[in-house]
């Protein structure tokens, strides 16, 4: 007999590999969406820790930076749930030759698998 067409196991044996190709897109694409996520947040975690550098560096204002700049902030509105932390520590005093400050920026936020921390060291005028 001269049949044409697909038999039943022939069928299911395409069906199976066509799943396991779809499934392994569809774990693919989600973990780029994944990825994507949180690089974004990331990237927002970043920019408000490298601001809050950035004013520290820019400020002539040695003596008052910790009054200036050490809190915790939580209310950004254009990143909602992100705190940011500032601690500055001095090394040395007044007069001596190691007068320094240790500024830290932590920033903590959603999608976060570790908190951002950016530090930098200014130094006495």
């Amino acid at each position: 007999m001269n049949r044409s067409g697909f038999t039943l196991i022939e069928v299911m044996v395409a069906l199976v590999i066509l799943s396991i190709v779809l499934l392994g897109t569809a774990q693919i694409t989600t973990r780029q969406v994944h990825t994507v996520a949180t690089s974004a947040q990331l990237q927002s975690a970043v920019e408000l820790a490298e601001s809050r550098i950035a004013k520290i560096e820019a400020d002539p204002n040695y003596t008052a930076l910790e009054s200036l700049y050490v809190a915790t902030e939580n209310s950004f509105s254009s990143y909602p749930g992100f705190t940011r932390t500032t601690a500055i520590t001095r090394t040395g005093g007044t007069g001596q030759t190691n007068d320094y400050k240790k500024a830290t920026v932590t920033v903590n936020g959603p999608g976060l698998l570790a908190p951002v921390t950016r530090t930098v060291t200014v130094a006495a005028p």
